[in-house]
């Protein structure tokens, strides 16, 4: 098979962006045990702090925990807290015993509240603490109590987020949150060398099953193209985001693809211009082949959209009911724009082949992209009769219900359809504060059905993630949330 040109690569630029890839490391560790090198996309952008984006690298390479943490299907599960119950606005968290952070010091009620207290009052805040007034106290030296200023059934999901890890107090000394040698997990970081690499060694003293692995070695490799020439060359043991153009390039049986909670949704604007008319809206919908995309943009390696939530969310499929919709009405040239953004190599590709399929039902089509940075403030003031995004449909706390709340009901903040329906809203509320479980998976997939019945959007397809694994490696996890990453169960042959 003859390989696009954007797939290839000379072999001279490949090492020159390879130069450096794990220089210095050793894939031997002094007990005999190999280390795990891990090429990760994003460096750093906040030093680590866990109050950031980077706090989902600690809880990757499992040096850091927090209280709660989360099954398949989004329900809490015991990590640091063993147990909980809520009374009114307050829930109780019993704190495991017999855990200590990697500076030696015994984690206790004190120390969660610390933790909890600095996320909290962090200006900005972490962004699971978006709109959430929380407050923390210790009942006594194994417990803990979390207040909100309203009732709130998603508080332990909320404190699953690795934004609200649990660090010693040697972290919180200075005015940033240094993670180093302060977590709790079965790693230890021991040194980061900015935003280049950083160091984990096995920390013995784990409260539960030691690692396998005597450390982690991680580089940063922005460059996917380096990222998954490291993984060819034998370079790295795991490596993140392997891009789809590079995908083809690569053994398959040392990529793994895992369904993420992300769809490639089509936002068309109700609030004025065209797609005001339900049956034009409708007409877009069925003029669209999303697994044309699927074949032609991404080569196979993204799941046609049955809804806007995904395969990410094993439930979602067998909750999801046929949806009544409205009759398409037949498109006369009427003018279209619709505006996306390159941050996300696909994005362009996609919008160019919707512009051609919209086309060739009626539509005349423009196309204005950008940078995200740019364009985002005239999406959000409906300049565009359509608006392509790639979507996380499950934000820190595991549950869809707050995405649907924040696109498409009326007070939503990101409305990016302008989309207004009392009925909507209805569900949207119902979802939003039915009991976690399967009341509130049901509610979500009402909500879903009652958004996709008016057209506000048209979801396209669900993205998947790309993970390169050498074939020496075991037990590395492959999470559609990438909050882990390397285990304790991983190590390499």
């Amino acid at each position: 098979m003859r390989l696009p040109a954007r797939h290839l690569l000379p072999a001279a630029l490949a090492s020159t962006l390879l130069t450096g890839c794990f220089s210095g490391t050793s894939a031997e560790a002094g007990d005999g045990g190999k280390r795990v090198r891990v090429a990760m996309m994003q460096p750093p952008r906040s030093a680590l702090s866990p109050l950031s984006d980077d706090a989902f690298k600690l809880s990757r390479w499992s040096t850091a925990e927090t209280l709660v943490e989360l099954d398949a299907d989004g329900d809490a599960e015991p990590a640091l807290a063993t147990a909980w119950q809520q009374s009114g606005r307050t829930w109780t968290f019993e704190i495991r015993a017999g855990v200590t952070f990697h500076d030696g010091t015994k984690l206790d009620a004190e120390a969660v509240v610390r933790s909890l207290t600095r996320a909290a009052t962090a200006a900005p805040k972490p962004r699971i603490l978006d709109g959430v007034e929380l407050q923390a106290k210790a009942v006594d030296a194994g417990t803990v109590s979390v207040t909100t200023a309203h009732e709130d059934p998603l508080v332990p999901q909320r404190l699953s987020s690795p934004q609200l890890s649990v660090l010693a107090a040697r972290a919180y000394t200075g005015k940033a949150v240094n993670p180093v040698g302060a977590g709790t997990g079965p790693f230890e970081l021991t040194k980061v060398n900015g935003t280049s690499s950083a160091t984990l060694d096995r920390y013995d003293g784990y409260w539960g099953a030691k690692a396998k692995a005597p450390g982690i070695d991680v580089q940063f490799v922005p460059d996917g193209t380096a990222r998954a020439a490291a993984l060819r060359s034998g370079e790295a043991d795991i490596v993140e985001a392997v891009p789809v153009s590079q995908a083809a390039l690569l053994d398959p049986d040392l990529i793994t693809e895992v369904p993420m909670p992300r769809t490639n949704t089509l936002y068309l604007d109700t609030g004025k211009g065209v797609f005001q008319n339900a049956s034009l809206r409708a007409a877009a919908r069925e003029a669209i082949d999303p697994g044309a995309l699927v074949e032609g943009v991404y080569e196979g390696r993204a799941d046609v959209a049955e809804g806007l939530l995904g395969p990410a969310l094993p439930w979602a499929a067998e909750l999801r009911s046929p949806v009544r919709r409205v009759e398409a009405g037949k498109p006369d040239g009427e003018t279209v724009t619709i505006g996306t953004y390159t941050d996300r190599a696909e994005l362009p590709e996609v919008a160019a082949a919707l512009q051609q399929q919209l086309q060739k039902a009626g539509f005349t089509v423009r196309l204005d992209v950008r940078e995200y940075a740019n364009i985002e403030s005239d999406a959000l003031a409906g300049e565009f009769d359509a608006f392509l995004l790639s979507r996380a449909t499950v934000l820190d706390s595991g549950d869809p219900a707050a995405y649907l709340y924040s696109d498409f009901a009326t007070d939503g903040t990101f409305n990016l359809s302008r989309f207004s329906d009392k009925a909507v809203d209805a569900a949207l509320k119902k979802a939003a504060d039915a009991s976690v479980g399967d009341a509130r998976r049901r509610a979500v997939m009402e909500a879903e059905s009652a958004v996709l019945a008016q057209d506000a959007a048209v979801p396209l397809l669900h993205e998947r993630v790309i993970q390169g694994d050498a074939a020496d490696v075991v037990g590395a996890a492959h999470d559609p949330r990438e909050r882990e990453l390397v285990t304790a169960a991983t190590y390499v042959r």
